[in-house]
């Protein structure tokens, strides 16, 4: 298949002034945040934590089925919200502008194995500077796969949908190992890099948290109900990793989203780098309480674009995103969950399988598109 520009018809003009348009919308944002947005955030915290004790309590006697049943469903939404709506996007500095010392980026701590501080830098100032961007950009294909016809085959990426699904269930796991950079520092030499010893010593402590909080001390104070109780915990945390998974590879690897090389972000503008996160990333339709539930991150294009505003203000800030899509003509790739994780998925087995597709030179445009 040959290589398409989905932006070469625009002029270097044409793309400066699209990333004034998009400041534009930032501003009036920022400009008209207040105590309406600080009082959802508050109301969100409220109701997750108030979900998460009254399921660790339903728990307590999760050797009756129904209490395991309904204990274990409160567990796990509890859980999604602390990542999705709530973690993911403090960390972000959405709530920063508050004040707050409870609510703020750099003292927020979440339920999670990855330190804040090291997600922070891989998630924050890594993959939302090089959004797909290959060789640049660890959450594209998490470095255990392949993402685009042009990078070399080998025989590995045959068990890439497997790689896959296992990270899928224990995706927090994954995280911190590529917060860590794990791959490229198991040699010996790097192993011995005091920065590295110091990072991966502060993953220990935090894994050790989570296991002691989740799987020793809510469980031991289930007395008879300890067995149950483990089972429970450990459903939620799976069914967390795998929705919160589902939901980030919807974000950056349906078919349609594109990928780049790192020759093609030397120099980049500011319109440039707006463009790259309108044509990296894909979002996901549906009701309220699907964005709710994604931490909005089903407005993918808008969290890229800005991911220091407020997540509950990306629905009405989508409408004026998607004006300008339709303005210079580009693809606003969106569809209802299914059918984005079919989509990525679809592409996990096809990139799987080596291909005979001849590299294929894109048009002599700033930006640089391969064919995702």
């Amino acid at each position: 298949m040959t290589a398409i520009d989905p932006t070469a018809h625009l002029t270097a003009e044409q793309i400066e002034e699209l990333g004034r348009e998009l400041d534009a919308i930032r501003d009036e944002v920022i400009a008209g945040r207040g105590e309406q947005d600080a009082a959802y955030i508050r109301k969100v915290i409220s109701a997750q934590r108030k979900l998460e004790l009254v399921s660790r309590g339903v728990l307590l006697f999760s050797i009756f089925p129904p209490a395991w049943l309904i204990g274990t469903a409160g567990l796990s939404v509890a859980k999604i919200m602390d990542n999705m709506e709530i973690g993911h996007n403090i960390l972000h500095g959405q709530w920063d502008w508050m004040r707050d010392p409870k609510i703020h980026s750099t003292t927020w701590e979440w339920d999670h194995v990855s330190p804040a501080d090291q997600w922070k830098h891989s998630h924050n100032e890594l993959h939302h500077t090089y959004t797909n961007v290959i060789g640049k950009d660890n959450d594209l294909g998490y470095g255990i796969m392949r993402v685009d016809e042009d990078q070399k085959w080998h025989p590995f990426h045959l068990g890439q949908p497997l790689w896959n699904f296992i990270n899928a269930c224990f995706f927090e796991y994954g995280i911190a190992a590529y917060d860590l950079e794990l791959g490229k520092n198991l040699n010996k030499r790097r192993r011995k890099n005091p920065e590295f010893r110091a990072r991966a010593k502060a993953v220990g402590r935090k894994i050790r948290k989570q296991v002691l909080k989740d799987y020793v001390i809510h469980p031991l104070l289930s007395g008879p109900s300890f067995l149950p109780t483990l089972a429970a915990t450990f459903t939620a945390n799976l069914v967390r990793n795998i929705w919160t998974h589902s939901v980030i590879m919807c974000g950056h690897f349906p078919e349609g989203v594109q990928v780049f090389e790192r020759r093609s972000i030397k120099g980049e503008t500011r319109g440039q780098w707006y463009l790259r996160q309108m044509m990296g990333s894909a979002n996901i339709s549906g009701s309220k309480a699907m964005h709710f539930m994604t931490g909005n991150l089903s407005h993918q294009i808008e969290h890229h674009l800005f991911p220091d505003l407020p997540s509950n203000r990306y629905a009405e800030v989508a409408v004026k995103v998607r004006a300008l899509f339709e303005k210079y003509e580009l693809e606003y790739v969106t569809g209802p969950l299914p059918k984005q994780v079919f989509s990525a998925w679809r592409k996990v087995f096809r990139l799987s399988l080596p291909n005979k597709k001849p590299k294929v030179k894109t048009p002599d445009h700033e930006q640089e598109l391969v064919a995702a």
